[in-house]
């Protein structure tokens, strides 16, 4: 039996991902984070083939002893925002000699990863960051479709999150991080500046209708230049589904671009409250698209559109699965490679959405 341990279990992301963990004979769940109650809560009540304990982790304050206490063979980090953070989670982890997973979005920190590979590699421990949505999903959805282009040239995609889903202050710290503020991505082959939550535009959504995106900063734009080459085009979109949430945040990065504020992230408490009066506008249904487009093995153009839809609030789980199938793999030993990597080309497109199927999530191809 392989001991994991939930940095942040009792979390808006640890639940889920502690849910799906609880139920394998194989494993037994350390749930942790900063308020053991809270911790001990959740393990009493997840449905679970070994009862979960429940464990005290500060990451600011004797990891490192923490992680002597508990004796894990995998941890999962969930405590984010990741950017702005260092990898001492993940370096105390390889001192240790466990398994280390992120649910990072932070650009930097999940590119940056691979300064602890050679570290990793000496300890025979596999550190990974970005289990998550992106980069794990998207590149496998790029993975996947790749053979059907002679030339893959673009990328057009983005996520629109539902309302009524439970939303942590962490993720809501780590959109403001970036609101108003410039970063690079690909555009007509070469790397443009654009400012997040900006780049205002309104798409379709096939199950959904229609709802507002802004420019949205993710490892891809730092990470897939170099993992497709042949790419002249990366955009990424994220967006609210009520639409006065959206614009307003809209407004709010513009003063955040012309000076007049510097630190929206130290706001995300109060604006997360503040969202939370809107939710009977709201649904609990949330979507994803990505658009392939190039140049076909016939010479002529080609576009590949995939959209997903997840409703009764499972959402979530989307971004969560990395993290849930990693540390599964892992446990199996079915993962022989060691070092720090992000998570790109350890899940396909078949096991994310075979793991995807009994929940309310559906997709398709055009």
């Amino acid at each position: 039996m392989k001991r994991i341990l939930i940095i942040g279990g009792y979390g808006n992301f640890g639940r889920f991902i502690a849910r799906m963990l609880a139920r394998e004979e194989t494993i037994q769940l350390i749930l942790a984070g900063r308020d053991v109650k809270k911790a001990e809560f959740l393990a009493g009540a997840l449905e679970a083939a070994h009862k979960p304990e429940a464990a005290f982790v500060d990451i600011n304050n004797s990891l490192t002893e923490a992680l002597a206490r508990i004796k894990p063979d995998i941890v999962i980090h969930t405590s984010g925002p990741f950017q702005g953070q260092d990898y001492d989670v993940a370096e105390a982890c390889i001192a240790q000699g466990c398994h280390y997973i992120d649910l990072a979005d932070g650009r930097g920190f999940v590119e940056g990863i691979t300064a602890l590979d050679e570290q990793a590699k000496a300890k025979g421990v596999m550190v990974i960051s970005g289990a998550s949505s992106v980069p794990c999903l998207t590149s496998a959805l790029v993975d996947h479709y790749r053979a059907e282009f002679k030339t893959l040239e673009s990328l057009d995609y983005g996520i629109t999150t539902a309302q009524k889903t439970n939303r942590g202050l962490a993720t809501t710290a780590a959109i403001l991080s970036y609101t108003g503020k410039p970063f690079p991505t690909l555009v007509d082959g070469k790397m443009e500046t654009v400012y997040g939550w900006q780049g205002l535009r309104a798409r379709k959504y096939p199950a959904l209708g229609w709802r507002l995106l802004g420019n949205c900063d993710v490892p891809d734009l730092a990470l897939f230049s170099k993992r497709y080459p042949e790419l002249k085009n990366v955009r990424f979109y994220a967006g609210l589904e009520i639409p006065f949430i959206h614009l307003t945040l809209w407004g709010i990065s513009w003063l955040v671009r012309i000076g007049l504020i510097r630190h929206l992230e130290k706001a995300a408490p109060l604006l997360l409250k503040i969202s939370y009066l809107f939710d009977w506008l709201g649904t609990a249904n949330s979507g994803f698209h990505m658009k392939l487009s190039g140049t076909g093995h016939d010479g002529q153009p080609k576009v590949i559109s995939f959209e997903l839809t997840a409703r009764s609030g499972d959402g979530p789980y989307i971004p969560c699965m990395p993290a849930i199938l990693m540390a599964k793999k892992l446990a199996a030993g079915d993962v022989k490679r060691t070092g720090a990597s992000p998570c790109m080309g350890f899940i396909t497109l078949g096991e994310y959405l075979r793991a995807l199927e009994g929940l309310d999530i559906d997709w398709t191809l055009r």
